[in-house]
């Protein structure tokens, strides 16, 4: 099977969707000079009708695309880097989320709005956000956070199929990661997580990229016989509970991994899950590893190791062998 980069996958699932669907078009600030690898080439094909760059206004074209889509379009909304997800929320958490409910049922909004994360790389605080959480709290909105290559298409098409909005979440650091990909259509069903490593001895889930960083530290616990289960959650709404519970029933400790803070975060949400419905399993405490309640520094040196990595899931899982 041929590998692809995260962005190549991404852009292969984007112009394949054109194809089979010729409602789906992309908007966003310069989409069709393909200024960050997603759309190369696309403008060519289906042109600027379906590739339109659009203002540097977030609020107007998340508008405009809730409104292509209440009247049966299907956008791709592309908002590059995720903080700027802050300047169209009311149109995010008041329209797009809300339409069907309000309408019971008689409108929908199959929108997708793409953001990308962009942190540890000295971007400072306006530009580093890593915000799924937040729009967890928000009925009406499911969102992805792949982890590789092969997630990225596959959510990315499931995505412009679901008649629900949908936040993609891609996470910079890998985005010039390469994975075996299939050329052929698949769709990857949201809630259901991938267990990326059976183990036996601790439960890892983990977000985003920092999946790579549960199976270096994999590695390395096995060489001193420690058996890491990891856990990928890949869409956190609809989020797969079930999968992540089967898991702590069968190791008795979890360690929650993910670059984004740790109040009201998602690896709290994910404790409280086993702590609520899968206590009597636990062996030790539960844990999680994330960035801390800081604004994030634009010194290169002040914002490293402000994420979790291999090293500290490492010492993390050994503690929590020894409670």
């Amino acid at each position: 099977m041929r590998e692809l980069t995260f962005l190549e996958a991404i852009r292969e699932a984007q112009e394949q969707e054109m194809a089979r669907d010729p409602r789906v078009f992309i908007l966003g600030e310069d989409v069709s000079f393909n200024v960050y690898g997603s759309t190369g080439g696309l403008a060519d094909r289906f042109g600027l009708e379906r590739v339109r760059d659009t203002p540097i206004s977030e609020s107007g074209f998340t508008g405009v695309a809730i409104g292509a889509a209440l009247v049966g379009m299907r956008p791709i909304v592309d908002f590059t880097i995720a903080s700027f997800m802050y300047l169209a929320m009311d149109q995010l958490v008041s329209m797009a989320a809300k339409t069907a409910y309000m309408y019971g049922g008689q409108a929908h909004v199959p929108a997708v709005f793409r953001a990308a994360l962009f942190y540890n790389g000295g971007l400072a605080a306006q530009h580093s956000d890593r915000n799924y959480a937040m729009f967890m709290q928000v009925p009406g909105l499911k969102i992805a956070v792949p982890s590789c290559p092969y997630d990225a298409k596959g959510l990315l098409k499931t995505a412009v199929r679901d008649d629900d909005p949908v936040l993609m979440f891609e996470d910079g650091a890998l985005w010039g990661s390469r994975g075996e990909v299939p050329q052929d259509d698949y769709l990857i069903p949201f809630g259901q997580a991938a267990v990326r490593r059976e183990g036996s001895d601790v439960t890892v889930v983990a977000i985003g990229s920092r999946v790579r960083e549960a199976l270096t530290a994999a590695d390395t616990l096995a060489r001193e016989g420690i058996s890491l289960e990891v856990i990928d959650p890949r869409t956190l709404v609809p989020l797969d509970r079930p999968t992540i519970l089967e898991s702590v029933a069968k190791t008795g400790r979890a360690l929650v991994v993910d670059v984004g803070h740790k109040s009201c975060g998602v690896a709290g949400e994910i404790l409280a899950t086993i702590a609520e419905d899968g206590f009597w399993s636990l062996r030790a405490p539960l844990r999680r590893l994330t960035a801390p309640d800081m604004q994030i520094p634009f010194s290169p040196a002040l914002e490293k190791g402000f994420y979790p990595d291999a090293a500290q899931i490492v010492d993390a899982a050994r503690r929590l062998l020894r409670e």
